[in-house]
């Protein structure tokens, strides 16, 4: 299928990076093994935002590729330094493009170059042990996880920002208005349908310059879904003014402009939120004989509703000059009439949060309790649970919090399941009251035990040390030949000048006992 060229309605799904995990590190140098915590933050995720650019018409490119995602963040290091953020993802869209969700809510109307709306906000970086190092938690042995970035489906709909609309039945000459009065040149023809997107073009007035959007071609039941005017009544809603361009030189039957009109008004009071429009009734093609007696004969009848009539010709430009002052006019007095807004001070206040910061509710049939709360989730992304220390934390913080108080409040006994959040991140433990977690190792002022644990391979290299001495102490007989052979280098954990020393050791051993047992040899034979 081929795809098409203008598109003004998509579905979108868009990913934030997710932010980097802190560093857990403790600085060591030569005489200075406790240092402190010296791990530096993870990077905040790329978010993804969608801003109006004047060059872009369309939203095209988001038919053919709908995925968009962004980068995530680094991780932290040691001494200090912090992982870099992840790289916000731009997405340029026409202006006048709304942005809502896939249930119907609007969540921001882009209109004016450079709007922005953050389409998916960016995880959160976790933070290092040096972070979070305190007066009572000096060396803390963990460090948080980096939060999920959003993951959002969305709904972009363009809605074309000109001052004047054209409406009318297909063929009515809306296009050649726009090209009569403005620089723009859309595809004429004379059959139905040549107009397949909206048209816009500039028009100059005297001081005045607007925009006219000439909308394809609506007909009988078209705000049902009959033709394409469905598509497109939706580029009709921000203008200021409509322009009922009538043909007066049809000769299909059962059409005359009387009718044309009351179909087309019908349509849109169909479509609805166009009943404030000021409209202007522009009967065209005059340039025919016919066509210029039954605009004389209606154009009466069409004063008598309230209506400012004008006869054009597009061909041969009749009356073009005083329609284009006529709709100047109407987009001067709409533009007075919309407030300028005062941005010489501007005020930001923090909204309140209201009500409580978690709440709690009890399973049924006996399946335990149920944590929900922005903070309780959110910690409990943070906390790697391989590490005794950042699990013990995340129990200080919930009872700090105040949750191991209100389940007791709740009736919860001790060996509970309580289950915190409800999607799939949730997790779920026994309930234990009174139980201090113990986030913080105590030891004496400059010990700490986690520096006294022996990396495995420190160990074999000990115990091969231990049996060099006992051979050179003669503690036992061996075959000196054997020793370091089968030796693999990350059971050594030698430098390479150090396994150059143990290889020549091994090798003069060697060519010791090789000499001694010619020796013997020699005197038995002798």
């Amino acid at each position: 299928m081929a795809i098409p060229s203008f598109v003004d309605r998509v579905t979108v799904h868009v990913t934030a990076g997710r932010g980097g995990n802190g560093c857990a590190s403790v600085h060591r140098e030569k005489f200075k093994p406790l240092g402190g915590p010296d791990g530096g933050n993870g990077g905040d995720g790329g978010s993804v935002i969608l801003r109006v650019d004047p060059d872009v018409t369309t939203l095209v490119d988001y038919h053919r590729s709908s995925h968009r995602s962004a980068t995530n963040g680094a991780q932290g290091k040691g001494d200090h330094q912090a992982g870099s953020n992840g790289a916000d993802v731009i997405l340029g869209v026409p202006d006048g493009t709304v942005v809502s969700t896939p249930d119907g809510d609007v969540l921001a109307d882009l209109v004016g170059p450079g709007a922005e709306f953050v389409a998916a906000q960016g995880g959160k970086g976790g933070l290092g042990n040096a972070a979070l190092a305190s007066s009572a938690r000096k060396a803390p042995g963990f460090a948080l996880l980096g939060e999920d970035g959003e993951e959002r489906t969305l709904v972009l709909e363009l809605k074309v920002v000109a001052d004047v609309g054209l409406v009318g039945f297909p063929s009515a000459g809306k296009s050649s208005l726009v090209a009569s009065i403005s620089r723009a040149r859309p595809k004429i023809a004379d059959y139905p349908f040549t107009t397949l997107i909206p048209n816009l073009g500039v028009v100059v007035a005297g001081d005045t310059t607007f925009t006219v959007a000439d909308v394809p071609g609506l007909i009988e039941g078209a705000s049902e879904g009959r033709g394409l005017g469905h598509d497109f009544l939706r580029h009709v809603e921000r203008c200021a003014a409509l322009v009922h361009v009538i043909d007066c030189a049809t000769y299909e039957p059962g059409r005359d402009p009387l009718s044309d009109l009351d179909t087309i008004e019908a349509e849109l009071a169909a479509h609805g939120g166009l009943e404030d429009r000021p409209r202007l009734v522009a009967l065209n093609k005059i340039d025919v004989p016919d066509a210029r007696e039954i605009a004389g004969m209606v154009q009466a009848e069409l004063e008598q509703r309230g209506l400012r009539v004008f006869p054009i010709s597009t061909a041969s430009h009749e009356g073009l000059e005083a329609l284009k002052f006529a709709m100047a006019e109407i987009v001067v007095r709409r533009r007075a009439e919309v407030e300028t807004p005062d941005t010489t001070r501007i005020v930001i206040r923090p909204q309140v949060q209201g009500g409580p910061e978690f709440k709690v509710k009890k399973l049924p049939d006996d399946g335990g309790w149920l944590v929900q709360g922005g903070k309780p989730e959110r910690w409990v992304k943070q906390t790697d649970f391989a590490n005794a220390e950042a699990t013990g934390y995340l129990a200080d913080r919930l009872n700090r919090l105040g949750v191991e108080e209100e389940l007791l409040k709740l009736g919860a006994v001790a060996g509970d399941a309580v289950m915190i959040g409800d999607g799939p991140d949730a997790i779920v433990f026994d309930f234990a009251p009174d139980v201090l977690a113990g986030a913080e190792i105590l030891a004496r002022r400059g010990e700490d035990h986690r520096l006294e644990e022996v990396r495995p391979a420190a160990q074999r290299r000990r115990t091969k040390d231990t049996e060099y001495h006992a051979h050179r102490a003669g503690e036992r007989a061996a075959d000196w030949s054997e020793y370091g052979h089968g030796w693999n280098e990350d059971e050594v954990d030698l430098s390479p000048a150090e396994a150059k020393r143990a290889a020549e050791v091994a090798a003069k051993l060697a060519r010791k006992e090789a000499r001694e047992l010619d020796a013997g040899d020699t005197s038995q034979d002798s």
